[in-house]
């Protein structure tokens, strides 16, 4: 299964705007769906974001308006954008590769803190 590396994570304040990355190595980027998922200490995993290989999307009603998820297969890169952030986005968020398959595979995670 694919291994995943996530980058672009940090701090901001309240209304600023971060870009995180996902670098996928292995087979067969282009036909999987690809996730981004959230963990804040104490609470469970969240989804974010799906995009699938035709590159539907899904969003948490928490984030519609203001995250996009993108890929560029050519990279085997897939991205979050998220912009207007809120405190409540601060978590760890998390790279997937096929997260609704059999054996999905998760990323080591970046850290996303937002100030008020």
């Amino acid at each position: 299964q694919a291994q995943l590396v996530e980058s672009g994570g940090g701090l901001v304040q309240a209304g600023g705007s971060l870009r995180l990355s996902c670098a996928a190595s292995g087979p067969f980027f282009s036909t999987k769906t690809m996730g981004w998922y959230r963990q804040a200490p104490g609470k469970q995993r969240q989804l974010v974001a799906h995009i699938t290989s035709g590159f539907a999307t899904i969003y948490a009603d928490s984030v519609q308006g203001r995250f996009t998820i993108f890929r560029e297969n050519a990279k085997s890169t897939v991205y979050l954008q998220m912009n207007d952030l809120k405190p409540e986005d601060t978590a760890v968020y998390i790279c997937t590769a096929d997260p609704l398959g059999v054996r999905p595979s998760w990323g080591q995670g970046t850290q996303v803190t937002v100030s008020s």
